[in-house]
């Protein structure tokens, strides 16, 4: 059992604070992502906890004991870093052999761990290859093997298939999913790709700016954003997000995009909702893709709208709409808009719509 904990971690450099009272918890055999953009302070974080860099205040608690005044060699954290770090002039099997050669452990047990270790990572048949003969992805294989060789109580993984190309980067996210499933050992891993952060993450850690911004599965931080960060930094494409105003007219709740003559029509109890929880900073309305609706023909509660880009992406379109003065991106089967110019009607789906405060970034909590 592998249980990890920040409390109240602060870090600095310089007179930059580049992490801000963090505090998390990661439970045994959680996989766990840090998402954020380059410079948010997940790197350094993923380094604090193996002990590669020091904080300055808080607590790091492996198992319930404080490790922040440890060596990283006294922690039993393994890390994997994005460049390979393999050492040319061995073999594959030298290469996972080492961390165990350097605890002393005997020829037939270290013989034993790195043909299982290899045997796990489908990499058996390269044990007599160095690594100039390997891929990219096989290289990768070797690091994440001699990190688990020794059998860390956790593994670290700072942005590990960054260096790959995009065909390889797939193989691999579906290669350290199936062995963080078999393995059941804790993970953290780092990365900006918020593709890989929802396909391999049990909850992700989002970080902007050295704070915490959310902690959620997947499917939370994607369907309910915590703040207009996290609504525009997951999901591709990202969520269209802009100013609004809400009135009633004919009983319903007319909500009109900034520059639109006319608004889009939800359901009236949106008003007694929204009542007084926006700040005089203003409201703003976050819809994805998918919740922007779109016909060929008028009907109820669609507004004509003109297609303004579109972009096939095989099995479905993105459409860039001018309404008013902004734009709203649909999600659309393909073909189903033919030409830019085109007109169209276009109406949002109440059920997927965010309100946040303008001025705060905070998400309203309203849903219909």
């Amino acid at each position: 059992m592998t249980q990890i904990e920040l409390r109240g971690v602060q870090k600095y450099f310089g007179a930059v604070q580049v992490i801000k009272d963090l505090n998390l918890k990661i439970e045994d055999n959680e996989f766990i992502v840090l998402l954020g953009q380059s410079g948010c302070g997940k790197t350094t974080t993923l380094r604090a906890i193996a002990g590669l860099e020091t904080i300055d205040d808080g607590d790091i608690l492996i198992d319930g004991a404080p490790v922040q005044h440890k060596k990283a060699s006294d922690r039993d954290i393994a890390f994997v870093f994005q460049s390979f770090s393999l050492y040319p002039h061995m073999t594959v099997y030298e290469n996972i052999a080492f961390p165990l050669r350097a605890t002393r452990t005997s020829k037939a047990d270290l013989d034993r761990e790195v043909r299982d270790v290899a045997k796990t990572l489908r990499i058996g048949h390269l044990l007599d290859k160095r690594p100039s003969a390997l891929s990219g992805g096989d290289m990768q294989r070797v690091a994440i093997g001699r990190a688990l060789v020794r059998r860390p109580k956790a593994m670290l993984m700072d942005e590990p298939i960054g260096a790959l190309d995009a065909k390889l980067r797939e193989e691999m996210r579906a290669e350290i999913k199936r062995l963080h499933l078999k393995q059941g050992s804790t993970t953290i891993y780092v990365t900006h790709d918020q593709i890989e952060a929802m396909s391999l993450a049990d909850r992700i850690v989002i970080m902007h700016e050295g704070i915490l911004q959310q902690v959620g599965t997947p499917s939370e931080v994607y369907s309910h954003p915590a703040n207009l960060f996290v609504a525009q930094f997951v999901g591709s494409p990202v969520m269209n997000v802009t100013a609004a105003t809400i009135s009633e007219s004919a009983g319903a709740a007319q909500v009109t995009v900034e520059g639109a003559d006319s608004g889009f029509a939800f359901p009236r109890e949106l008003l007694s909702r929204l009542n007084g929880k926006a700040s005089a900073g203003g409201l703003s309305l976050g819809i994805r893709p998918e919740g922007v609706i779109l016909a060929h023909e008028a009907g109820d509660g669609f507004l004509p709208v003109e297609a303004h880009i579109i972009e096939p992406l095989g099995s479905y379109d993105i459409v860039d709409l001018k309404v008013g003065s902004q734009m709203l991106r649909a999600r659309t089967r393909s073909g189903y808009v033919a030409n830019a110019g085109d007109r169209i009607y276009a109406k949002l789906d109440p059920a997927q719509a965010h309100f946040f405060d303008t001025e705060s970034g905070n998400s309203l909590g309203v849903r219909l």
